[in-house]
Order: C-alpha cells, then sequence, then structure tokens
C-alpha cells in the first residue's frame, strides 16, 4: 500500500513538472520559432509613427525579418511577436522556484505582478496554483493595459529616456488581449483578478490583504517605487519579491536601493540573469 502511494505521487510530480516546463516553452514561443521582429517595437520617431498610421489605413504593416535567437530569448533580451511573454527562461524558472517554495513552506498570502504586458508571467503562476491544486490564493495582474506612463520628470528626474516608451504602442496590450490570453490556456477564473490603471492610483487601494509573491516589472523609478511603497508592507516573511528589470535599467535598480535603504532592508539581493534580482524577506 506505501509503495503505492509512493508511485502514485512520484507519477503526480512527474505529470506536473511536464505540465509546467510545456506552459514555459508556449509562453516563450519557444515550441515554434519566430522569425521577425515588427517594425512598430522602434517606432518613437514620428516620421515613422505617421508611415506605420497612413499604412494602416490599407491594412498593412512593415516588418523586419530576423533571424530567431535562443540565445535571446532564453535571456529575455528581444522583444517577441508572439510570445507572451519576454522575460526569458532563467526568470520564468526563478518565478517558478520562487511560487513553489512558498507553496511548500506554507506562506501566507496572494500573488500579483505589476507590469503584466501581455499577461505571461501571471499565467505562469496561475498554471503553479492550479497544478498543486491551490485555491486559496489570488492571482492580481496590475497593469495600465495601455502601455507605460508619460514620466513625471519634475518629480523623477531619473525617468527621464532618450526615447519615451511610453508613446511605443507594441508595450500597449489592452485588458481584453490580456484576458484571451489567460483563456487560450485554460485558466481565466475566480482565481486572477486585475487591476487596471496606473500604479499610484490603483495600489494604494487594491482589496489586497496579504502578500507571499510580488513581481515588479515596470520599468521607470516611479513604477517601481510606487509598487514597493504599497506592496512590500503586505509582504508576509519568508514570502519573495522579483525585481524584472534591476540588471537592465538604472531608474528601476535606483528606485529598489532607495526604497531598501529608507527601510533598512537588508536581505541580500540575488541575481537571476542579466535583467532579473530577487530577493527573499527574513524579517
Amino acid at each position: 500500500m506505501q509503495t503505492s502511494k509512493i508511485l502514485y505521487q512520484k507519477m503526480n510530480n512527474n505529470c506536473r513538472n511536464l505540465y509546467l516546463d510545456l506552459m514555459k516553452r508556449i509562453l516563450l514561443n519557444l515550441i515554434y520559432n519566430e522569425p521577425e521582429t515588427e517594425i512598430e517595437i522602434l517606432s518613437s520617431r514620428p516620421l515613422i509613427k505617421v508611415i506605420l498610421k497612413i499604412l494602416a489605413i490599407f491594412n498593412l504593416r512593415i516588418s523586419i525579418i530576423k533571424p530567431f535567437d535562443l540565445k535571446e530569448r532564453l535571456e529575455g533580451l528581444d522583444w517577441p511577436v508572439r510570445a507572451h511573454t519576454m522575460v526569458g527562461l532563467k526568470r520564468l524558472d526563478n518565478l517558478q522556484f520562487c511560487v513553489e517554495e512558498i507553496i511548500k513552506n506554507h506562506i501566507p498570502g496572494d500573488l500579483i505582478e505589476t507590469g503584466a504586458w501581455r499577461g505571461g508571467a501571471c499565467i505562469l503562476m496561475r498554471a503553479i496554483l492550479k497544478a498543486y491544486e491551490i485555491n486559496n490564493r489570488i492571482v492580481w495582474v496590475a497593469d495600465s493595459f495601455e502601455g507605460l506612463p508619460k514620466p513625471n520628470i519634475k518629480k523623477y528626474p531619473l525617468d527621464r529616456k532618450k526615447i519615451p516608451f511610453d508613446t511605443v504602442d507594441y508595450l500597449k496590450v489592452s485588458l481584453s488581449e490580456v484576458k484571451e490570453n489567460f483563456k487560450s490556456y485554460n485558466l481565466l477564473d475566480r482565481q486572477v483578478r486585475f487591476l487596471k490603471g496606473w500604479f499610484k492610483d490603483t495600489l494604494p487601494t487594491a482589496p489586497i490583504t496579504k502578500l507571499a509573491f510580488i513581481r515588479l516589472d515596470g520599468d521607470m523609478y516611479e513604477s517601481t517605487i510606487t509598487s514597493l511603497e504599497n506592496l512590500y508592507p503586505k509582504l508576509s516573511v519568508g514570502g519573495y519579491v522579483i525585481i524584472d528589470d534591476f540588471g537592465l535599467l538604472p531608474a528601476c535598480r535606483q528606485a529598489v536601493l532607495d526604497y531598501r535603504e529608507k527601510n533598512n532592508i537588508k536581505e541580500k539581493i540575488i541575481k537571476i540573469d542579466s535583467c532579473g534580482v530577487y530577493w527573499k524577506r527574513k524579517y
């Protein structure tokens, strides 16, 4: 009897691992390689925007053919056309590790991502909860669903950028599109809730009492500091926080360092890859 129980548990674990591994590969579009990069990604110049608008009238677009780069995709260094996330495999593996740790150690609280883009990282969060048959945690998806906010240079001078990312259409993914992405994995249910709007407006009044996992992907100083100020005090001891852009965007990194210094946070920052970092709350 005991042997049968062990074999069943082993088979269950294998099925769970296979499911989550396949989820990550599909979210990254590693199953079908992606041969093109749309020019809209680089459409910050006024002339290019005008050309694109004219072409759109005739239902046309311009695409730059670019060979699929597996290394860039695994590191999360490209801007994919079809994939549901751009964070790369290492950061998805880290996300899975952190969520599985809070489940294993019974750390109380919900899960949240601020800055969801097409929803891929949140879809994986929900998939992990489903794989472990967890039905008492919520995945909060916080995003404007309209792209990045216009930088408040006067209050946050570090958000001054050469490229105005708030004007890049590629980064603007609607709420309806994100919901459809959840539906395509059969993961849109009562355990997924959306916070639509700028973080400064939604996070202070969000109906969240306790968190076990926080993932920040807001790019900017303002988005990062606002998320930390409103969410980190709700993070349970033993919970995890991931900062997606720490190694890539100086404004984001400085916001994290400023918040940690102000609040005397001493936990070691652990590097995930060239972009992401995380730490476990111990106090």
